[in-house]
C-alpha cells in the first residue's frame, strides 16, 4: 500500500504568473505547494486573486507563464482537453444542481456517464455519501424540494464519489470556492465540519478560498494570505493569530489602515 508521505505533492505552483493583455497581473510569480492530505485555506481582500487560484487548479485556466503540475504532471492544456484529467473535485459557491436531475442522479452524474460500475453499485456509493454529509434518504428527490443548505450538503456529497474502476488512484484535490457565504452560524459550522470530514474521507488535500473567520479557523491547517497577486503570509491557524505580519494583522482585524488598500473601482 502506498502511502502519502512517499506520493509526489498533489499541486504545485512554481513562478506561476497570470495575466490578462497588458494589464498588471492577477497572479505575479506566485509558489506554492499543497502535500496529499494537507487541508490550505487562501485567504486576502477581494480581487486579491483567490478565485483565480481555484479556477488555475481545476484546469478551467492555463497560466500566462511558470509551472503548475497536479500529481507531479505539468498542466499545459486545459480539463476538458486532457485525455486523462487530474483528480480535481471543484465545490461551487453555488451548489451548481442540476434541478431536472434527482439527487441520486446529481451525486452519481459522472459514474453514470463515465465508470464501468452498473445502476446497483452506484445507488450503493450514492447512498454512502449522502448518509455521510447526513442526507441520508434523500436520493429520490429533486433538488427544488430541498433548502439551500441541503442543496449545498449535496455538493459535497458528489465531492466524494470516486470510481474505483479506475485503474490507477490519485489523492483527489477538492477545492472549495467561499463554501459558507451567506450562511448562518449554525450552518457555517455544519459546512466548516463538513470540509474536514470530506477532505478526510476522501482521503484528499483541499483548497478552501474563504472570507469568514470562522471557516479559515476550523477549516485550514495552513493559510495563505493573497494580495495583490503575490502570497504576503503563510503559517498555521495558530500562526495566523500571534503574526505581527501587518497583512495578517489587518485581515486579521478588519482594519482600514494597513498595506492593503481597496483596489480602484
Amino acid at each position: 500500500m502506498i502511502r502519502q508521505a512517499d506520493l509526489p505533492p498533489v499541486a504545485e505552483m512554481v513562478d506561476l504568473t497570470m495575466r490578462w493583455g497588458t494589464q498588471k497581473p492577477v497572479l505575479d510569480q506566485v509558489n506554492v505547494t499543497v502535500q496529499p492530505g494537507e487541508r490550505i485555506v487562501v485567504v486576502g481582500p477581494s480581487g486579491a486573486g483567490k478565485t483565480t487560484i481555484l479556477r488555475l487548479l481545476a484546469g478551467l485556466q492555463l497560466p500566462s507563464s511558470g509551472t503548475l503540475k497536479l500529481h507531479g504532471e505539468p498542466q499545459t492544456y486545459l480539463r476538458l482537453d486532457q485525455r486523462r484529467p487530474a483528480d480535481v473535485r471543484l465545490v461551487f459557491q453555488n451548489p451548481a444542481l442540476l434541478g431536472s436531475l434527482t439527487v441520486r442522479e446529481n451525486v452519481g452524474f459522472l459514474l453514470y456517464r463515465h465508470s464501468r460500475l452498473s445502476d446497483s453499485q452506484i445507488r450503493e456509493r450514492v447512498a454512502q455519501a449522502l448518509e455521510a454529509v447526513g442526507l441520508a434518504g434523500t436520493d429520490e428527490l429533486y433538488p427544488g424540494q430541498l433548502s439551500g443548505g441541503m442543496q449545498k450538503r449535496v455538493s459535497f456529497a458528489r465531492a466524494l464519489i470516486d470510481d474505483p474502476s479506475k485503474e490507477d488512484h490519485e489523492v483527489p484535490l477538492l477545492l472549495f470556492d467561499e463554501p459558507t457565504a451567506g450562511l448562518d452560524p449554525v450552518a457555517c459550522t455544519r459546512i466548516e465540519d463538513l470540509i474536514v470530514r470530506t477532505t478526510a474521507m476522501a482521503n484528499a488535500s483541499s483548497v478552501v478560498v474563504s472570507h469568514v473567520m470562522s471557516t479559515i479557523e476550523r477549516s485550514g491547517e495552513r493559510l495563505l494570505l493573497l494580495y495583490d497577486g503575490q502570497f504576503r503570509w503563510g503559517g498555521t491557524v495558530e500562526d495566523f493569530h500571534q503574526s505581527d505580519n501587518p497583512y495578517v494583522v489587518q485581515f486579521r482585524t478588519g482594519s482600514l489602515r494597513g498595506p492593503m488598500q481597496p483596489a480602484e473601482l
